[in-house]
């Protein structure tokens, strides 16, 4: 008897590991479509090349779009499939719609990352020798001719508080899943095929991955409200001394706003001061916010007043945070519409262990970036020529960009005596 009640209570137990590997085991593919748009208004620097190059390095630019989504400029789009019977990942193929005047197809190529050369540390490295992080943050928010009371909010890095830090750098961002470039996931663009998004590609039409592993039914149509949103075109006026009025184009299909500006200027000691500013209407210094973010996280973001609302098109960086900097950078993100896709469809009350065979995911975002208080013109975003109106030797464009584009990457190493 006892053995037969053992045996039965092993039955049972298999049975419910088996339940719940069914259960949890995943889709047998996942894909992921991200689509950003990104746009440099700089009076007296070209479009194309050097100046794009630049502030993409600057913002620390790679394939996915960059830390603050500037890594590119124009259209870009990145894919990644994940195949659950080969984790190690497998050559698919990305049918696409004429549309995107890219061809027919797309080679998705399985990422494998080259192991990281050895290499020896020297003892100037070691961080006994890190001089102790000087400078301060100031940081300021909301739209409007003046600084509002209780601001700036300060960081200052001699302190060492680091649970002041952490609550410094906390975010009301939340992101979302999408292209990550995880090792053993499939990839476009890659080495192998690594083709331009052209100006005129659109994401419309019907699309459909294939691959050992892939099922059959993964494919799915995209619809307008899906598509690449359109360039963010930004305009400034005023001084950064004064106040700074922001105006830009609105998008049809955006669902909300967030500009960000920096700057660095002298502080006490000899030290640098970064600055921030937000248009939020709570503090937040913006760096999370810079990406995509879920229907949902948009949805509380625009309720706490966060980001603006898609119906808003200016807004006014106040007088006196960037009167002593030494440049400011403006930065600004439209969030667009996110497309979820499964077979079989998701049901209205899925319940607990509903699991589809595939699922696709397609997010969209157009980032734009401008020097706060140069003023804009057409003809600087057409052909980087400097209009009649602003030839004068107070408008004239500077030399080179590194003269006017604060690296924040570099301050903020210096900050940390790196």
């Amino acid at each position: 008897m006892k053995n037969a009640m053992r045996a039965a209570v092993t039955l049972c137990a298999a049975a419910a590991a088996v339940s719940a590997h069914s259960q949890t085991r995943g889709p047998a593919a996942q894909y992921w479509i991200d689509l950003s748009t990104s746009n440099f208004s700089i009076p007296g620097m070209p479009e194309e090349g050097g100046a794009a190059g630049l502030l993409g390095g600057l913002m620390g630019g790679n394939s996915f779009g960059g830390s603050m989504g500037m890594g590119a400029r124009g259209k870009v789009m990145d894919t990644e499939l994940y195949v659950r019977a080969h984790p190690s990942g497998i050559e698919g193929t990305h049918a696409i719609p004429s549309a995107m005047n890219m061809g027919p197809s797309l080679l998705l190529v399985p990422n494998r990352p080259q192991p990281a050369e050895r290499g020896t540390t020297t003892r100037d490295e070691t961080p006994d020798r890190a001089e102790k992080p000087k400078g301060r943050i100031l940081l300021y928010w909301g739209c409007g001719d003046s600084i509002r009371p209780g601001q700036p909010k300060v960081l200052d890095f001699a302190k060492q508080d680091y649970a002041e830090f952490a609550q410094f750098f906390s975010s009301h961002g939340g992101g979302s899943k999408g292209v990550q470039g995880r090792p053993g996931h499939s990839l476009w663009p890659n080495e192998r095929d690594n083709k331009r998004v052209p100006d005129n590609a659109s994401l419309e039409g019907e699309h459909a991955v294939s691959g050992n592993g892939v099922p059959p039914t993964l494919k799915f149509a995209v619809g307008p409200a899906y598509d690449f949103l359109p360039k963010v075109q930004l305009k400034t006026r005023g001084a950064p001394k004064d106040s700074v009025q922001v105006e830009w184009n609105g998008m049809q299909n955006a669902k909300g706003y967030f500009l960000h500006a920096q700057g660095a200027a002298d502080g006490p000691g000899g030290a640098k001061d970064m600055i921030f500013w937000s248009s939020s209407e709570k503090p937040d210094n913006g760096w999370s916010l810079m990406t995509y973010q879920s229907p949902a996280q948009i949805t509380k973001l625009l309720q706490q007043k966060v980001i603006l609302q898609p119906t808003v098109v200016n807004c006014i960086v106040p007088k006196g945070i960037f009167d002593k900097a030494e440049g400011a950078m403006l930065n600004m993100i439209a969030y667009g519409n996110e497309l979820n896709v499964s077979h079989p469809p998701r049901p209205e009350k899925a319940p607990a262990n509903w699991q589809p065979d595939w699922t696709a995911r397609v997010r969209i975002k157009s980032t734009g970036m401008a020097m706060l208080g140069m003023e804009d013109s057409r003809e600087a975003q057409r052909g980087g020529n400097i209009s009649p109106a602003n030839e004068s030797a107070d408008n004239a464009a500077p030399a080179s960009i590194q003269d006017v584009v604060p690296n924040p990457v570099k301050l903020l190493k210096g900050l940390f005596g790196n």
